[in-house]
């Protein structure tokens, strides 16, 4: 089986080659893999930095949001023929060590996404990120009538199927509920596995914040009464 690692990237030339070279050369029961680094309109050297790290990078224009890039990721890995597709945070607070497990249940066709969660294990979480994660966990229950630990997780994997199948039309944080929404749409197999995280004074800097969680929960309440 091929496997595609998809890295949403927004000026993170700091970290993004580490983030790249650190992921895994081989995997039980698979064959190939390809990672692919999103650049969503950096103003620095993501770009240049992710492909010097051995990533196949597609660049962005202009920044469109973490939902645009992980599309973009989605629709690339798709023309490639990839029959397993992973997204990966590209500040660098995941374990790369944590792909072997999160691809797993799909290897063995027992599920169609598999969720990392950062809260099915202690560890060190900043309260405003469990806060967020919280209320974004409550908000996602409301849309699709699924709970999950951590419905805001960047670390997710999918069949190709799945992907395939799923249409996720937001582009900013905001995807990350959809795509619960889509799986109970869809009917899609899933579950939750601990993940590890790293926080630092780089990656709080990272992801949501009060502002762009207000303008999550209202564009998911819009998009649902579309639906």
């Amino acid at each position: 089986m091929k496997l595609a690692i998809i890295i949403p990237a927004y000026n993170e030339e700091k970290v993004i080659g580490h983030v790249v070279q650190n992921l895994p050369k081989k995997l039980e029961g698979i064959s190939d893999i390809q990672i692919i680094v999103v650049n969503d309109g950096s103003q620095d050297k993501t770009s240049r930095v992710a492909e010097e790290a051995g990533a196949l990078v597609i660049s962005h224009f202009i920044n469109l949001g973490a939902g645009a890039a992980t599309q973009t990721g989605f629709d690339a890995a798709v023309t490639l023929g990839v029959d397993i597709i992973a997204t990966f945070d590209g500040d660098g607070q995941h374990h790369s060590e944590d792909i072997q497990k999160l691809i797993q249940p799909i290897v063995e066709q027992r599920v169609d996404v598999v969720s990392g969660s950062r809260f099915l294990r202690k560890q060190k979480i900043p309260a405003m990120r469990r806060l967020f994660n919280g209320v974004g966990n409550l908000i996602t229950y409301l849309l699709s009538g699924i709970w999950m630990t951590d419905s805001q997780t960047g670390m997710r994997a999918f069949s190709r199927e799945a992907v395939e199948q799923m249409e996720i039309h937001v582009n900013g944080y905001e995807f990350c509920s959809e795509i619960v929404r889509e799986i109970s749409y869809l009917n899609l197999r899933y579950t939750e596995i601990p993940i590890r995280v790293t926080y630092n004074t780089y990656t709080k800097k990272k992801g949501q914040n009060f502002a762009t969680g207000l303008q999550t929960v209202t564009k998911l309440a819009i998009r649902s009464l579309m639906r």
